[in-house]
């Protein structure tokens, strides 16, 4: 797809009344945007717009031009990603109300894809702190991801502790890009876009009101592949974004705390209502099974596949078989198979059952090699 195509996802993203449903009935209806874009009203309306859309679009239309709109995102450094890109967050991809548009200031790399969101009050205490950046620095040390909502309190103390460990951290906004918020995050964005990056579906321009921080959750849980609730009241957004990731089937932790304590009323009742009783940051890896992530992450890196890696994996698929079958169906000897077979384990190509049983493994984003 053509750059400056994706100008025609930014105009549809700024209409009112029109978001992932919509816009995917106008890609059905006109099979491009560009010529949605300059359809009739006539047309819309007959692709299922109601008349009220229809006007706000026109009225739009009219008054801008969607080539500068477009070219000065460009000029801030910002990068416009849609459903038709490659580099669009898999996992995100995966929802039914994915965004259509996503704002990226930063980078996104593949290891990206492990990714674990810790979200809680803004009104944090010594004992949350201290808890948040436990947690975070333990999944860093493991080559986790951290996301979170760049708000004050356990979000602003996760995206920090994360950067001072050498990790990624990736922000979610309620704003547009060019609207950071709150303003003494400033930085610590700033910092972000060096080792992570900054993402929202809003459009520039758009403040940080509080009717757009409950829909942004969504986007925190749909790119993790686990939320962590650390401290948080009982009518909280953290608690919004813990619905999301279990609609979403993500695993949900929440860490318990003080009965007595407001911080903590939103945890225990997570709790109480099926969430992981977060009691050590390495239970987080072990039920996500990314004990080996680093090893695995480096392995993929520095250890390229070879004929016996790409034999065993096309045979294997996700039904777990014995070592000796495996041997057997491939006519290999059996300590070059189980030679193949570890080394594809620390890769992450395959994973062990108990009794020497394999399966394959094929992540979200990756891509195996053979020579």
């Amino acid at each position: 797809m053509l750059t400056n195509y994706r100008k025609y996802w930014v105009g549809f993203n700024l209409v009112k009344g029109i978001g992932a449903v919509r816009l995917g009935k106008l890609v059905d209806a006109f099979g491009d945007l560009e010529t949605a874009w300059n359809a009739a009203p006539e047309t819309l309306k007959a692709a299922g717009l109601s008349q009220r859309i229809v006007a706000n679009f026109v009225q739009l239309r009219h008054d801008i031009d969607l080539t500068k709109v477009y070219d000065d995102i460009q000029a801030q450094g910002i990068r416009v990603l849609t459903w038709d890109d490659d580099d669009y967050p898999a996992r995100l991809k995966e929802l039914d109300t994915a965004p259509p548009v996503i704002y990226l200031k930063g980078k996104l790399v593949p290891e990206d894809e492990w990714a674990v969101a810790i979200v809680g009050t803004r009104r944090i205490t010594a004992y949350g702190r201290q808890i948040t950046e436990s947690i975070v620095r333990t999944l860093v040390r493991s080559g986790v991801t951290i996301v979170s909502g760049l708000a004050r309190g356990v979000d602003g103390i996760a995206h920090q502790t994360a950067l001072d460990a050498g990790g990624r951290t990736i922000a979610v906004l309620g704003s547009g890009l060019d609207r950071i918020y709150p303003p003494e995050h400033r930085g610590l964005a700033e910092q972000m876009i060096k080792n992570g990056a900054l993402i929202c579906d809003y459009p520039m321009g758009t403040p940080p009101d509080a009717r757009n921080f409950p829909p942004r959750n969504r986007i925190i849980a749909g790119l993790s592949l686990a939320i962590v609730v650390v401290e948080a009241g009982r009518k909280s957004g953290a608690l919004i974004t813990a619905e999301f990731a279990a609609d979403q089937g993500r695993e949900v932790f929440a860490v318990p705390g003080n009965v007595l304590a407001p911080q903590s009323k939103g945890t225990n009742w997570l709790i109480q209502q099926g969430a992981h009783p977060l009691l050590e940051p390495e239970e987080i890896l072990h039920t996500l099974e990314l004990t080996m992530l680093a090893s695995q992450q480096q392995a993929r890196t520095v250890l390229p596949a070879d004929a016996t890696e790409a034999q065993l994996f096309a045979l294997l698929d996700h039904q777990p078989r014995h070592v000796d079958e495996i041997r057997a169906q491939t006519n290999l000897p059996i300590e070059k198979v189980t030679a193949a077979l570890a080394m594809m384990e620390l890769k992450g190509m395959v994973r062990q059952e108990s009794g020497m049983r394999y399966y394959a493994v094929r992540e979200p984003g990756t891509t195996y090699h053979t020579e």
